[in-house]
């Protein structure tokens, strides 16, 4: 049996999150233990280079206008990730089990193969693309020292604020998410609000590179959080 100044020692010892500037991710918002929120906006990529000169002109003079309409800082993410193939290669073996045809069974054996040998000759890298939108109530600025020095220990404390509160910055934060997706769709960019379940998977292979390799995060609603404060 552990004495009482084990139990203790192990219960003053500050968990994981206390070293990360997420306090929690809800309603498709991060939201960070100043109390400001982000929006996260997974955004397609164009091959400038291939364009003709009008359209090349085009495209710059909407990104232009695109960074005129705007009054607020941004965030640009690029994130190279090794290609998870697993999932693919799972998807052809059953769909190879449950094919009838015996022709067509053979071409998608010869297929996965063919994919299983090209991922074991080299590491084949994804690439994505991110931005991400930040909000910053005003009356964050406001807050003394130690109203501050409370949101770091117990972040707790300022995140579960009152509903009303919370969702006017999520009102607020959509307003600016709206308006920077409209903004890069008239580049020619294809535009998707990452939701809850896309931004907890998003940071925790960001933060677990290798695990994630591996071990694939549930679904979050089906993930039981057992509050530490």
């Amino acid at each position: 049996m552990k004495s009482k100044k084990a139990k203790k020692a192990k219960k003053g010892r500050p968990s994981t999150q206390a070293h990360l500037p997420i306090a929690e991710i809800r309603d498709g918002m991060v939201v960070l233990k100043d109390g400001t929120v982000r929006g996260v906006l997974l955004v397609s990529s164009i091959n400038f280079a291939l364009k003709s000169e009008d359209e090349q002109n085009a495209i710059i003079s909407s990104y232009v206008g695109f960074l005129n309409s705007i009054d607020f800082p941004l965030q640009i993410v690029v994130q190279s990730r090794q290609l998870q193939i697993k999932p693919y290669l799972e998807q052809l073996i059953q769909l190879e089990r449950n094919q009838a045809n015996e022709l067509l069974r053979v071409q998608i054996a010869d297929y996965r193969a063919f994919v299983q040998e090209l991922v074991d000759i080299g590491q084949i890298m994804t690439k994505k693309f991110y931005v991400v939108v930040p909000y910053d109530p005003l009356s964050n600025k406001k807050k003394g020292f130690f109203s501050r020095f409370k949101e770091v220990l117990k972040p707790s404390f300022t995140i579960r604020l009152k509903e009303k509160r919370f969702e006017q910055r999520r009102h607020d934060l959509e307003v600016r998410t709206r308006h920077v997706a409209g903004g890069l769709e008239s580049l020619g960019l294809q535009v998707a609000e990452l939701d809850t379940q896309a931004l907890i998977e998003l940071y925790y292979g960001t933060y677990n590179p290798d695990v994630a390799l591996t071990q694939q995060l549930q679904n979050v609603e089906k993930i039981q959080v057992e509050d530490i404060y």
